[in-house]
């Protein structure tokens, strides 16, 4: 129980990955706080934690929407007296397998600002409440797209790289104060689209730049994420947690 009584927020909590890590989560002992656009789908996870046994509350709110993300985090704070976790794993709207010099401005701009956005007003939201307490975990999603240069990402690979850069800013300025800010880098994730296989033909030039002859497994990046806002990760802050399977390399 490696997040016992600790009370864990979960944007984009109805996704694969926000899912995924949400379980993770209760399954640790953490009371987990479902956050989303989608009441309906969050209630699904929701059901599964509480079936399971774990402790889970769901909110409709929207991440790029401050005022609701702050009033939500002063909820959260009031009824279970602290925020000790945040994870954010809502999506981006992306267009990608263009040109750049064919992309429409629009299209190129939309993930950068989107990803900046949301991961700003989420964990700058629990930074003040973790400072003010003087402990706690905030854990960012990026992508190897931030480190990528060879297949066509749009701009998503630089929504993933200001994610990383945007983990190193924070963590400098609330490291003193006890606060993590780490970032999880996964390779694509298959699990996260339904129906595809992990072998599947499309998938081949992915997995040949990896070291590992294979993709991350979605339980993997959620044990990642559990590892990350654990104490046993308590020296580690301001770093990129890389989950490529080897396609990027320290």
């Amino acid at each position: 129980m490696r997040l016992n009584d600790k009370n864990a927020v979960v944007y984009g909590a109805a996704g694969s990955i926000g899912g995924a890590v949400a379980r993770a989560f209760a399954r640790e002992g953490a009371h987990v706080y479902l956050v989303g656009r989608t009441k309906k789908t969050l209630d699904v996870v929701a059901d599964e934690i509480i079936g399971s046994g774990g402790r889970a509350t769901v909110a409709q709110v929207d991440v790029h929407d401050r005022a609701s993300v702050e009033a939500h985090a002063d909820q959260v704070v009031e009824q279970s007296g602290s925020l000790d976790i945040s994870f954010n794993a809502v999506n981006v709207n992306e267009v990608q397998d263009i040109p750049l010099v064919d992309m429409e401005l629009t299209d190129f701009m939309t993930p950068i600002i989107e990803g900046a956005r949301a991961h700003f007003i989420t964990a700058t939201a629990a930074a003040r409440r973790m400072t003010a307490q003087r402990s706690g975990a905030i854990v960012l999603l990026s992508s190897t797209a931030a480190g990528e240069s060879r297949h066509r990402m749009g701009g998503f690979n630089i929504a993933c790289a200001g994610v990383e850069a945007l983990t190193r800013s924070l963590a400098g300025e609330v490291g003193r104060q006890g606060v993590r800010v780490v970032c999880l880098r996964p390779n694509f994730t298959p699990e996260t689209v339904p129906g595809l296989a992990a072998d599947d033909p499309e998938l081949r030039p992915l997995i040949a730049d990896t070291r590992l002859g294979r993709l991350p497994r979605l339980a993997e990046v959620a044990e990642a994420a559990v590892f990350a806002a654990s104490d046993g990760a308590g020296a580690m802050t301001g770093a990129i947690l890389n989950l490529s399977c080897g396609a990027l390399v320290d």
